[in-house]
């Protein structure tokens, strides 16, 4: 099944199977996961039409292992626009006295209903403390309803949006402490001097991708027993505080991405 699924989908592309499932392994957030977890988020973007190639579908770390399907924007409006009874959408912004965005209602048509799906988020509530939330809150408040009212109105399930993903993705600690106990790792180079390496890895990590790499293979050293619950803790809330400060710095971040 997982063969053939991936053959009929690269052929939709013009591409080999085994390269359309590098290509998206790759770039779709599904390079761990394992054959029955890449079939699920294949067939996902099958039922629904979506292109992973141009990310209109893409795979998220779910809480205790696997992948979860996340939509973009572009992929729920190319199901509303796919759907045969998808009769438009409209919004309307709620502003304060002085002119602060307080929230977007977006309302949605069907050609076989006489009112309208109408859905309201408000900014207090949906605001996120990320960069595009910091410089562009109307654009992804506007993003947040209209998602939720293609949802609703059209009936789509199974499946989350960027910013519900980020709600929901597991914190690095947690990610830790969900792994299963192994027993104490038995190794002949000491433990502690593993711990200082990946300090000193993570002290000197420029880059966003660096400091997740980093933090992904501490992670999995902790599966296998490398390191402790504790020393693996440590060491991923040092890079998750790096990286919340890369992310808090954008021109620092840049200009490290650069020199790198």
């Amino acid at each position: 099944m997982s063969s053939d699924l991936i053959s009929a989908m690269g052929g939709q592309f013009g591409m080999k199977a085994a390269e359309f499932e590098a290509t998206v392994r790759d770039t779709c957030g599904c390079k761990g996961a394992t054959p029955e977890q890449f079939s699920a988020f294949l067939l996902v973007a099958r039922e629904y039409g979506l292109n992973p190639l141009v990310k209109e579908i893409y795979a998220f770390p779910a809480k205790g292992g696997g992948i979860t399907p996340i939509v973009s924007i572009d992929g729920w409006l190319r199901m509303a626009n796919d759907h045969e009874q998808f009769d438009g959408i409209e919004h309307h912004d709620q502003l304060d006295a002085d002119g602060n965005l307080i929230s977007i209602t977006a309302r949605l048509y069907r050609k076989d209903r006489s009112h309208p799906t109408t859905c309201t988020e408000y900014l207090v509530e949906c605001r996120q403390g990320t960069e595009p939330w910091k410089k562009w809150p109307a654009r992804m408040l506007r993003h947040k309803a209209t998602i939720q009212a293609i949802r609703y109105g059209l009936g789509f399930s199974g499946i989350s949006d960027p910013d519900e993903a980020e709600r929901i993705a597991p914190t690095i600690r947690e990610t830790v402490e969900y792994r299963p106990k192994l027993d104490p790792p038995k190794l002949t180079e000491k433990t502690e001097d593993r711990v200082a390496s990946a300090r000193a890895a993570i002290t000197r990590a420029t880059t966003l991708d660096r400091l997740e790499k980093i933090r992904d293979q501490v992670i999995e050293r902790r599966r296998e027993g490398v390191f402790t619950d504790a020393e693996a803790i440590e060491l991923c809330d040092l890079a998750e505080q790096k990286i919340d400060y890369l992310n808090n710095k954008p021109e620092m971040r840049a200009d490290a991405e650069v020199a790198s």
